[in-house]
């Protein structure tokens, strides 16, 4: 979608992690018919870094021997990792819960939500254990004490280099950092989270290297804060194939942009330095996309959310990007309805964004999270306030959203393809991020698989989506394919 609210769309349910390990074990020729080891059910609840957090414990539980179940009936154990970022994902959170207690009766806790044990207790008194975000060394001990390790042969049961993973075979999540520095005032990440900490910079290679080798084709790097990337090692020189790198925004960006993938960056925080980051997307070596949460335009309002910026200086950085790359395609997420905006300062946001003219754009109501210091702040706005504000800014937004994708018609763009159902395939460009951008409808179009990339001339659009048609060129590819 090109503008949002919180929907818990990126919930991963029962199914996803069976039919992801299922293909890996019909790959690698295993028989899937019988499997005597201990099951369990598993559930990730929300944002992608979550989900990065379950395929390593996943990774961790599978190299033991664990199976994994799509059915509450099934599992011997059900684990449930958390989101508690604003109050409508605690609560799914909590619903999540007590449906697995209901469902199964035996329940293991993590994720960021874990961090309020107190509160979960207090609605769930019977969950067997709970740990806090990334603690999956945890997470697998409680498991050892309630299901105990499975005896199981590791030659018949193996685990790819990569992991587990829980996207679609050509894309793939890269965490890059854990934690943040920062103490946005409406944010509560960092006591969840805890601090910067940067992998090291071999590390984070070698992974892509590997999701490389597994048949990835987009890596969509991933953390609290990528561009703050290396900023607690002092941005440490490491060493990859023999050669010193540093463990810093730009030189990871050059090296990731050699192995021949997309590369797409997300949540990049909007330091100076991420000027210098346009040129290697105008180059090619990075996808000329850049998600960047700017929150606000007006000075004062940033300043109460301890946020950078202003309207002028960020127009201006928006206008000198779209110089240097003209293909540049920025997303962000914006806060209306922040304790103490008034109506000129949510006006002026208004003016920004008819000005910035962003191509993608998030936005939520201002949420008190339980521990969020914007909560003190005085003359709270009401929710009805805040709700009409939300849909005046959505309004606007869809206009401008509506106009860029319009600018596409009767352009050609290289589309990878994620799916393909009865009335064709579905597919993105480099402008589209899976999960939250639009898409690039392909109907009729069945002779192609996921990962497939085929170029497409874009002949309508609405706010959210395109729809295409096959070049003249990959057309004729395709039917010289079909008849071989």
């Amino acid at each position: 979608m090109t503008v949002e609210k919180f929907i818990p769309n990126q919930t991963t349910t029962l199914e996803t992690p069976v039919k992801v390990l299922e293909a890996g074990r019909q790959q690698a020729g295993e028989n899937t018919s019988s499997n005597p080891a201990a099951k369990i059910g598993f559930v990730s609840l929300g944002c992608p870094k979550n989900l990065v957090d379950s395929e390593r414990i996943l990774t961790q539980l599978r190299t033991e021997g664990y199976d994994v179940v799509p059915t509450y009936n099934d599992a011997e154990l059900v684990i449930v990792n958390t989101c508690g970022f604003i109050d409508s994902a605690v609560q799914e959170s909590l619903d999540t819960i007590g449906e697995a207690l209901a469902e199964n009766g035996k329940v293991i806790v993590t994720g960021c939500l874990g961090i309020k044990e107190d509160e979960i207790r207090e609605v769930h008194p019977n969950v067997l254990a709970i740990t806090g975000p990334h603690a999956y060394e945890s997470v697998v001990e409680q498991v050892h004490e309630h299901l105990p390790k499975p005896v199981h042969n590791p030659f018949e049961h193996l685990v790819p280099d990569h992991g587990i993973k829980l996207t679609p075979r050509h894309y793939a999540y890269l965490k890059i950092s854990e934690g943040c520095n920062h103490r946005c005032t409406f944010c509560i990440i960092p006591s969840m989270r805890g601090d910067l900490v940067s992998r090291p910079v071999g590390e984070v290679l070698d992974e892509a290297r590997r999701l490389k080798a597994a048949g990835v084709s987009e890596l969509l790097v991933i953390s609290q804060d990528t561009s703050a990337y290396g900023v607690d090692v002092k941005h440490r020189t490491g060493f990859w194939n023999g050669m010193p790198v540093k463990a810093h925004m730009q030189q990871l960006c050059e090296k990731l942009g050699e192995l021949d993938m997309w590369v797409r960056l997300h949540y990049v925080y909007p330091y100076p330095h991420v000027d210098d980051l346009i040129p290697l997307m105008n180059e090619g070596r990075v996808l000329p996309y850049l998600d960047i949460p700017f929150q606000h335009a007006n000075k004062r309002i940033l300043r109460l959310m301890k946020r950078p910026g202003s309207a002028e200086r960020t127009i201006e950085r928006v206008k000198a990007w779209r110089e240097a790359c003209p293909e540049l395609i920025i997303r962000s997420t914006f806060i209306v309805g922040f304790p103490g905006e008034t109506e000129e300062e949510f006006e002026e946001l208004l003016d920004f964004i008819r000005e910035a003219q962003l191509d993608r754009v998030g936005c939520f109501a201002y949420s008190p999270v339980e521990g969020a210091k914007a909560n003190d702040l005085p003359e709270p706005v009401p929710e009805h306030i805040k709700q009409e504000r939300l849909a005046r800014f959505m309004e606007v937004q869809s206009e401008i959203s509506a106009a860029r994708l319009k600018q596409r018609i009767g352009k050609e763009y290289l589309v990878v393809i994620d799916s393909v159902d009865a009335e064709g395939a579905v597919g993105r460009t480099y402008a589209d991020a899976p999960e939250v951008d639009g898409v690039v409808h392909l109907n009729g179009v069945h002779d192609v698989k996921p990962g497939d990339r085929v170029w497409a001339e874009i002949i309508h659009a609405d706010q959210h989506d395109v729809w295409g048609i096959i070049s003249p060129e990959d057309d004729e590819a395709l039917d010289d394919e079909a008849t071989a």
